[in-house]
């Protein structure tokens, strides 16, 4: 029995040893035929005489079906079966402008296209394609031919084609006829584009043609339906391999996009229409179910649909159910939400596949938390993946998560430690929010985890996924829900208020007809003043309890530093460990920002013996992450400060200003904007742009000094300490220092000491190249391409050519297979300026 679909009913299978029976009773009719196709094979092969062909070809004609003046029935079979193919390779060989002039009116030409347009679809669709490949170049023949296949496609034959083969039996020969139509089918295209070239119709390009292969497919689908409905045996293996091919190919939105709609109609009603699209989809190839799965599971409108187009085949196939619940989900991550909705509510709206989705969100949630795959995977993979678990925790029962809430809850667990000890802030954010739903659904009776962060897009997206669906309330519900908040808003009835019951509100308004005052521009009365010298505030910072004092000392103390810098040279040391240890007793409003500031004041002022203990204490015991961190920040603010064309120029010594000549000082820029209004207005100008200045030239002051920044924090990275291990757990520090010893190397741009810097850089970006965090790589990338844009390009090549040529192979691999894209970005930008270096110095030979 060939694979198909079967009706209720037993069928009366007819046909099938038909043609043995009038094999053996009609051999003089066949001899016959065979004599009749033997003179007109020589007759067309030899006339020149339009007439004659046209008497040889219509009596050739009554051998079809649809004729006006059929033969027998047995001598059509004999006709189709034997004689067909060798009459229309005998037409093609006489195809020419001249043999179709013999007789006026295309009459003969028309003829001579019935046979390809109304004998059996399968030999003519074979005996085509066989005359297109076969044509030698661009001819006159190749040209009628593709015409001719144009002509086929658009009068439906192609289902012909198919519809035939669904009524056949598997034999040997017929599977070989199989192999044969199913390559020319679906490589139409292909095979068309290949001869014609530029002379390409538009009915073969593969954007035409495979919708109108999906629209053939349903008309075979509706004549499959029909035959089950009248009681025939019908297969749909040869649909199911047609459909395979065309998606392995590629075209799954093209053939797809014309199946599913209609499908999805079809089986909206009808468990027949439902039967046969199981089938459909059961019989596709294994090497084709990966393709055809994925179309379906885009192109599918909701799960309902996909539940009504594939039963449960992830139960009957190992292939569709390690597509659907492995490589969907965790080894491709181009899919959408919509998508995974679609998916997943797919396995959970039959009780037969929800072992699977507990299954899925197990394997999903161990993922989530591994360590390898936080490090190792790109940030568009892990979001999907926590949407992908969130969707299954939404569809799954507080009952079915019961079951298995311990292995649930050890996983959520390693994963959020995992997440939380990433260095890129998008993985702990992403850590948080999973593990805050997550937690709230696996474990609902203990107490959930909570985190605080900012909300945007993607945790809206998140937290909405994550919900149940909506449970529709009942139309009586609905209907009494207006008449149960009417008392509660005090409607009116006919103008005249309702009574509220006694007690409920009779002491809450008793303050509700008062104005508030406006208190918008009231400022807060201090009561301690501000210290005047940089000595006070280091007094008042350590040893003050008058909170107010220690908040003013802390808000005075950058101007001061600025205003009075030899002053803050004298305890600049001190000063800045006093800062470096400060804690925040108070609630200061802006206590970190106003702290950084007095410490890069600190820094710029006297940069090195500040920067000289700031750097010692990076690597000093009893420090915490933090104060670490703080400290690289600093360091970069001040280099940044110090580097900066046109700074400032420092204040005077003298203190503040004394009131005599205070008026002076005001009053001086209003006389000098007098005159220079009137020098303006009695000014000819030839152009009227406005001048422009730029910044001052002044030497860079980090030049002095950027030894003392560099050159401590790289000395003893791979040193462990007690509490501070770089190479180990603190790689988020690690990462820190790495990208602030990319920013020294760049503001140290044209110094003495760059080329050193560059090449201490390059030794320690080479022996972390291969660091797990991805946060540490972008620092390492960024590093490189500080030191390709800060040492001159000369002293690069003659100082630093080695640790160069090590490079390149490296950014490139980076550049290709970095799981990080940010990591792959900065590869590329760091290759390009070394081949923009090698262009500079090795300029390209004249022809």
């Amino acid at each position: 029995m060939p694979q198909g679909v079967r009706s209720d009913r037993t069928p009366v299978v007819q046909g099938l040893q038909a043609p043995a029976l009038l094999t053996s009773r009609m051999d003089p009719a066949q001899s016959a035929v065979t004599l009749t196709v033997r003179e007109a094979l020589h007759t067309l092969s030899s006339s020149e005489d339009g007439g004659c062909l046209l008497s040889t070809l219509g009596a050739l004609r009554r051998y079809l079906s649809g004729a006006e003046n059929p033969a027998l029935p047995g001598e059509q079979e004999e006709f189709a079966r034997m004689h067909f193919s060798a009459v229309l390779r005998c037409l093609v060989g006489r195809l020419s402008p001249g043999w179709l002039e013999l007789l006026p009116d295309g009459q003969l030409e028309d003829l001579w296209a019935s046979f390809f347009l109304e004998g059996p679809a399968d030999q003519a669709f074979l005996v085509l394609m066989e005359s297109i490949e076969g044509a030698a170049g661009p001819s006159f023949r190749l040209m009628k031919m593709a015409q001719l296949l144009a002509r086929f496609l658009s009068a439906g034959r192609m289902a012909a084609v198919m519809e035939g083969q669904s009524r056949q039996l598997t034999e040997p020969a017929f599977r070989l006829l199989q192999e044969t139509l199913l390559t020319k089918v679906v490589g139409l295209p292909d095979h068309l584009g290949n001869r014609l070239q530029r002379e390409n119709l538009e009915a073969f390009l593969p954007q035409n043609y495979f919708p109108l292969l999906g629209e053939e497919i349903m008309r075979v689908l509706q004549a499959v339906v029909d035959s089950l409905r009248g009681g025939w045996d019908c297969s749909v293996s040869f649909l199911s391999q047609v459909l395979g091919k065309a998606c392995v190919h590629g075209r799954q939105k093209e053939i797809l996009g014309v199946l599913v709609p209609r499908l999805t109609v079809l089986t909206q009603g009808s468990c027949l229409w439902r039967r046969v699209c199981w089938r459909l989809v059961e019989c596709v190839p294994d090497r084709a179910m990966e393709a055809l799965l994925t179309g379906l599971v885009e192109a599918a409108s909701g799960p309902d649909v996909l539940s009504r187009l594939l039963g449960n085949l992830v139960l009957k196939s190992k292939k569709a159910q390690f597509v659907m619940t492995r490589k969907i989900l965790f080894l491709q991550y181009r899919y959408s939400t919509p998508v995974l909705q679609s998916l997943l509510g797919y396995l959970a709206m039959d009780s037969q596949r929800r072992p699977l989705l507990r299954q899925a969100l197990k394997e999903l949630l161990e993922t989530w938390g591994s360590p390898s795959a936080v490090r190792h995977t790109p940030l568009p993979q892990q979001r999907y993946v926590s949407s992908a678990l969130l969707i299954c925790l939404a569809h799954l029962q507080d009952a079915e998560l019961r079951d298995s809430r311990d292995e649930l809850l050890a996983s959520l667990m390693a994963g959020v430690k995992t997440r939380l000890d990433s260095s890129l802030p998008a993985v702990r954010r992403l850590g948080m929010i999973v593990a805050g739903v997550a937690s709230t659904r696996i474990h609902p009776d203990g107490p959930p985890l909570r985190f605080q962060y900012e909300e945007d897009e993607l945790s809206r997206e998140l937290l909405a996924l994550a919900a149940p669906p909506p449970v529709a309330d009942s139309p009586s519900e609905a209907e009494a829900s207006p008449a149960v908040e009417t008392p509660d808003r005090g409607s009116t009835d006919g103008g005249v208020p309702q009574a509220q019951p006694e007690g409920l509100g009779s002491d809450l308004d008793s303050d509700d007809e008062l104005v508030p005052y406006d208190m918008s521009g009231d400022q807060e009365l201090k009561s301690g003043k501000a210290p005047a010298y940089v000595r006070d505030c280091v007094e008042a910072l350590t040893s003050s309890e008058d909170w107010e004092r220690w908040e003013a000392a802390l808000r005075a103390l950058e101007g001061l530093i600025v205003r009075s810098p030899a002053a803050a040279r004298e305890v600049s040391v001190e000063l800045a460990k006093v800062l470096l240890h400060l804690e925040e007793k108070t609630s200061v409003v802006g206590f970190e920002g106003l702290r950084q500031r007095a410490l890069v004041a600190v820094v710029v002022t006297d940069p090195a013996p500040v920067a000289e203990y700031l750097t010692s204490q990076f690597y000093a015991l009893n420090f915490s992450l933090r104060q670490r961190m703080d400290i690289l920040d600093v360091l970069t603010l001040a280099a940044q400060e110090l580097s900066r064309p046109g700074r400032l120029p420092k204040a005077p010594q003298c203190g503040s200003p004394s009131p005599a000549s205070q008026p002076s000082s005001t009053q001086a820029p209003a006389w000098r904007a007098v005159v220079q209004e009137r020098i303006r207005s009695k000014t000819r100008r030839f152009s009227q742009r406005s001048p422009r200045w730029g910044p001052d030239a002044g030497p860079n002051e980090f030049n002095l000094v950027a030894g003392y920044f560099f050159f401590p924090l790289i000395r003893h990275f791979d040193r462990p300490l007690v509490t501070f291990d770089l190479l180990g757990e603190d790689q988020l520090v690690l990462g820190r220092l790495v990208h602030t010893l990319g920013a020294l190397m760049y503001l140290a741009v044209n110094t003495t000491v760059a080329v050193a810097m560059g090449k201490a850089l390059l030794e320690f970006v080479w022996t972390l190249r291969f660091h797990g965090d991805a946060y540490v790589r972008r620092g390492l990338l960024s590093a490189v391409s500080s030191v390709l844009l800060s040492v001159p390009a000369e002293r690069l090549l003659a100082d630093l050519p080695d640790e160069l040529l090590e490079a390149r192979p490296w950014l490139a691999d980076v550049a290709e297979q970095d799981p990080d894209e940010d990591c792959r970005v900065l590869a590329v930008k760091a290759l390009l300026l070394l081949e923009k270096l090698r262009d500079t110095l090795v300029p390209p030979s004249s022809p």
